[in-house]
């Protein structure tokens, strides 16, 4: 007699992490095509000099700890790259690109013993790193390309990123002082800067580069990462207690700061969908390794993440905090899971 042997309805395969941050990287996609549609091939730019970088430095560092090359294969490198290449304005610097992407893979993940090790978001320290160090480099955005007067072709892109000029000899920051007779470089930095100089929030809506939701291009890179976080849920590469608890925490304090000060803070729709709130959300803070673990956990975690980010944005020196709240937060992960710990099944409670 032949039996049929086959495989009990919960007995599913693991997926290995190289697949995992393969298809992590496939969901950011929309994202990155948002940005190059509103601001140039220059994301995508640093994005292959990041990748380049990040694979070079881990090699480097497999190899004097004697570890096998085998280990480049699991993806990480790849994601913690993409991630820095999509932070980084689009005519930074090259060598902007190579001392973070550098000191994220040597310092903040291999010298804290490699994947699953860190205890902080490698492409995030390597953010703030750049932004303490290099202020004026980081926040040169320029404005959406169609507020621009001389839109850079990739070809003035790849040579202001390598020699510091566009092919018709202008620097990044003369393109943004071009572009500023009408507009500031992005949304956030419009606010502040605004805010700052006691202007009302009417006052500075009435900047060109605040269009439709929050901002011509932003609103859209937002709705882009969303769209590729959302993909993240439907394939279950994380889960929705951080994300969700960000985005409702953050539009919770938005809205109350708001009520509050209609003419002296940002409105829910501006600090949901500009600067890197989306992304941030769904890529960043569900990094497995830095953040909480247990389900109570990550709504803490994720709760804390969006305040930290209305805070910062509101009060602090930084236009956008995202990289800022996720660090800060990486830092109360060990006390947040140990406080949310399940009780064992049995043992007194």
């Amino acid at each position: 007699m032949a039996f049929t042997i086959s495989s009990s309805p919960h007995d599913r395969a693991p997926l290995d992490t190289a697949t995992l941050m393969r298809r992590v990287c496939y969901c950011l996609i929309p994202g990155i095509a948002a940005q190059w549609w509103f601001f140039g091939w220059g994301s995508l730019v640093q994005i292959m000099l990041a990748v380049a970088t990040a694979y070079g430095a881990e090699a480097l560092v497999l190899t004097l700890r004697g570890r096998r090359l085998q280990q480049l294969r699991d993806n990480s490198a790849l994601l913690t790259a993409v991630l820095i290449g999509i932070a980084l304005p689009p005519l930074a610097p090259w060598w902007l690109v190579v001392i973070g992407t550098g000191f994220a893979i040597i310092v903040a993940k291999q010298l804290y013993g490699g994947i699953g090790q860190n205890l902080f978001n490698p492409a995030m320290v390597a953010y703030v790193l750049l932004l303490v160090s290099f202020p004026l480099h980081m926040t040169s955005w320029l404005p959406p390309l169609e507020l621009q007067l001389y839109p850079p072709t990739l070809a003035d892109t790849v040579s202001a990123i390598f020699t510091g000029f566009t092919l018709d000899g202008f620097s990044p920051h003369q393109l943004r002082e071009l572009a500023d007779g009408t507009t500031m470089a992005t949304p956030l930095d419009t606010l502040k800067t605004g805010f700052t100089q006691g202007h009302t929030g009417s006052e500075i809506l009435a900047n060109p580069v605040f269009g439709g939701l929050a901002g011509i291009g932003w609103q859209w890179v937002n709705l882009a990462y969303l769209a590729g976080g959302l993909l993240l849920l439907r394939l279950k590469l994380i889960s929705w207690p951080i994300p969700v608890a960000i985005i409702g925490s953050l539009l919770l304090f938005s809205l109350l700061g708001f009520l509050m000060a209609p003419d002296g803070t940002a409105s829910s729709m501006m600090h949901l969908l500009s600067g890197a709130t989306m992304l941030g959300a769904f890529f960043i803070a569900t990094d497995p390794v830095s953040a909480a673990t247990t389900f109570r956990g990550r709504l803490i975690y994720g709760a804390l993440i969006g305040l930290l980010i209305y805070l910062i944005r509101t009060f602090g020196g930084y236009p956008d905090a995202v990289a800022f709240a996720v660090l800060l937060a990486n830092m109360t992960v060990p006390m947040i899971d140990a406080l949310t710990k399940p009780t064992t099944y049995g043992a007194a409670r």
